[in-house]
């Protein structure tokens, strides 16, 4: 693909992206590709989308809050969508912090957060035992990390006191919302996913335990 069709795939999610950042996202790309040889990021069959199934998936997330500054992605793994986030703050000097607890995936974040002089930092720990050294972000994602039900559990420390969720999920989404009404209140918005027909973002603020 040339780079006028990357740029062109990636002004369809966000229309006012710049050619800079669209140079950076195809440079992690090409990051993401070369370290998969060398440590488990994804699984081999998935490279060949890796910029329409996980690059532009993550770029969507930056259209749902534009205006948010601080950002914080949990159990970011290959770097989807901690680092494309990183990447798409430059254009407004946002920051985020990306919690992984495995050492060889934080050492690739860590490399792609400096490659392209983001404003990001990776924290190499279990999410559980960051609640009292990360302060409240406005804006919480993670993708592909674990159920609704648990996503609250380990986000609550956080959306308690006023942080608001991003999470991606699939087909499969309503009967999370559903179990996790029993043991949540919440606000609620579902986006429709630009990339996959049948997945959703669930905007989510205000959460409760019942």
């Amino acid at each position: 693909m040339t780079k006028d069709k990357y740029f062109d795939s990636l002004k369809q999610i966000y229309p006012s992206v710049s050619r800079e950042t669209a140079d950076d996202l195809i440079g992690f790309e090409t990051l993401f590709k070369k370290w998969s040889k060398a440590i488990n990021l994804a699984s081999p069959n998935t490279l060949e989308t890796l910029w329409e199934r996980h690059i532009l998936d993550s770029v969507q997330l930056f259209k749902l809050a534009p205006q948010a500054k601080q950002w914080l992605d949990l159990g970011s793994g290959g770097g989807f969508p901690g680092v494309v986030l990183a990447i798409m703050l430059k254009e407004t000097g946002g920051s985020i912090r990306l919690v992984e607890s495995n050492s060889k995936k934080s050492a690739f974040l860590r490399n792609a957060l400096a490659q392209f002089q983001t404003r990001g930092q990776v924290v190499n720990a279990r999410i559980e035992s960051c609640y009292q050294q990360l302060q409240v972000p406005e804006i919480i994602t993670a993708r592909a990390l674990a159920s609704l039900d648990k996503l609250f559990e380990l986000t609550e420390p956080w959306m308690t006191k006023g942080a608001k969720a991003l999470f991606q999920k699939g087909r499969d989404y309503q009967r999370e919302i559903d179990e996790s009404l029993l043991n949540w209140k919440f606000d609620l918005v579902r986006h429709g996913s630009a990339i996959e027909a049948d997945s959703v973002i669930l905007e989510i603020s205000n959460l409760q335990r019942r």
